[in-house]
């Protein structure tokens, strides 16, 4: 028999995580618990755990600060659970680690079928590693996306880190550019389901985006607004894309 799924609830609130615990049982999840900091490093030290679900706001160190240091350590996927719910602190959870950003109050079925989905996710990219080592670095108009290490490297060589929110935007635009996407679809395609219904966190993330790529906001080249339509990735070419794996 395979072990089973191990979970990982980092949560203030022992209501909500003996709840979500024992809902999460009924889909053969092993479950464990941690109420900050301390109690979640314990857990990650003495449990194998596949997936976090973190709250943000946690006494102590925040779940922000968590999430980085679980992304610096481990590949371990991160589901943000909380009441901050803006915009912002979307992009600042999806940028600071977060593999998805869900609400509070939250429908437990929900939350199960997206552990799921982000599992698949997560397990599909280790499956792809031997495709990505053969096509590690992605060219376009004297750029260069390396994926491994998730920076790039802009024409004069200067290295500019990409948060995991814009490395997925960019390797959406990658894939086919000069392709217009509305903001539905990038919502869809670089981020799934963790910004739906806050259209204007995709513009947020594509700002930042044009800042790394050094596009002049005003009149930027590279990725370009369609006023009512969406954005496109402007582009001449693109080397290294073949085998590409986001």
């Amino acid at each position: 028999m395979p072990p089973k799924t191990t979970i990982l609830i980092v949560d203030d609130d022992a209501e909500i995580t003996a709840l979500l615990g024992d809902y999460l049982v009924r889909f053969d999840f092993d479950v464990h618990s941690a109420c900050d900091a301390d109690t979640m490093r314990a857990q990650l030290e003495r449990h194998p755990v596949d997936l976090v679900v973190l709250d943000v706001m946690l006494p102590g160190t925040d779940g922000l600060t968590l999430s980085r240091e679980i992304r610096e350590r481990s590949r371990i996927p991160v589901i943000m659970l909380t009441a901050r719910t803006t915009p912002f602190d979307r992009i600042m959870g999806l940028e600071n680690g977060a593999d998805d950003y869900m609400g509070k109050p939250f429908e437990p079925r929900e939350l199960a079928a997206r552990i799921h989905t982000v599992l698949r996710r997560a397990r599909g990219a280790q499956d792809a590693a031997p495709t990505l080592a053969r096509s590690d670095v992605v060219c376009f108009d004297g750029w260069e996306l390396h994926r491994e290490e998730r920076t790039l490297m802009s024409p004069n060589g200067l290295v500019v880190a990409l948060s995991n929110a814009e490395f997925r935007l960019l390797s959406t635009f990658l894939q086919t550019p000069r392709r217009l996407f509305s903001r539905d679809q990038l919502m869809e395609q670089a981020r799934g389901r963790a910004m739906d219904a806050f259209e204007r966190s995709i513009d947020l993330l594509v700002s930042r985006l044009r800042q790394k790529l050094a596009d002049d906001p005003e009149e930027p080249s590279m990725i370009k607004t369609v006023r009512g339509a969406g954005y496109m990735f402007n582009v001449q070419s693109v080397q290294g894309r073949m085998a590409w794996r986001a």
